[in-house]
């Protein structure tokens, strides 16, 4: 039995039809066609799905979609704006902080969560802030340098 939901993903007010045990990674990726959210592993392991859910992050394969409704959800298509890429972003591409990209969604969203309550992160925070996202590719060093890097920009720009 289907129920209906209410959830603002990125500001935009969506209302849908969903079974009870439909996963957010799934209504986001396959309702909604939100394809930057990946899902990687089902069990909260990896972090790659990492959404925010009223401001905070969540591992959107362990939350029901209706646990979504009434609230408000940003995933990484929510991070660019009219005046482009976040900073996260820039920085992510000019410290190579990725490689395959699989993960880079998620350990964006959580990079942009951290900044916006720790704007000078040590390598410390930032690679405790990050510890629930799995990348397979690197040894995460060029990872911490782009968000250190991102937060460095953002408050010169301050």
């Amino acid at each position: 039995m289907a129920m209906l939901i209410r959830v603002d993903v990125n500001g935009a007010d969506h209302l849908v039809d969903v079974e009870p045990r439909l996963l957010l990674v799934h209504l986001l990726r396959d309702e909604l066609r939100l394809t930057g959210t990946h899902w990687g592993c089902d069990t909260s392991n990896c972090g790659a799905c990492t959404v925010w859910l009223d401001d905070v992050p969540v591992k959107s394969c362990t939350v029901l979609a209706v646990m979504a409704d009434g609230h408000r959800v940003r995933t990484v298509e929510g991070l660019e704006s009219r005046s482009g890429l976040d900073q996260v972003q820039r920085s992510f591409v000019e410290c190579h902080g990725l490689q395959c990209g699989f993960c880079t969604p998620g350990i964006l969203m959580t990079a942009r969560w951290l900044l916006d309550r720790n704007p000078d992160p040590t390598e410390t925070d930032v690679r405790e802030a990050i510890s629930g996202q799995v990348c397979r590719c690197t040894g995460y060093a060029n990872i911490v340098r782009a968000i250190r890097h991102a937060a460095e920009t953002e408050r010169e720009a301050s």
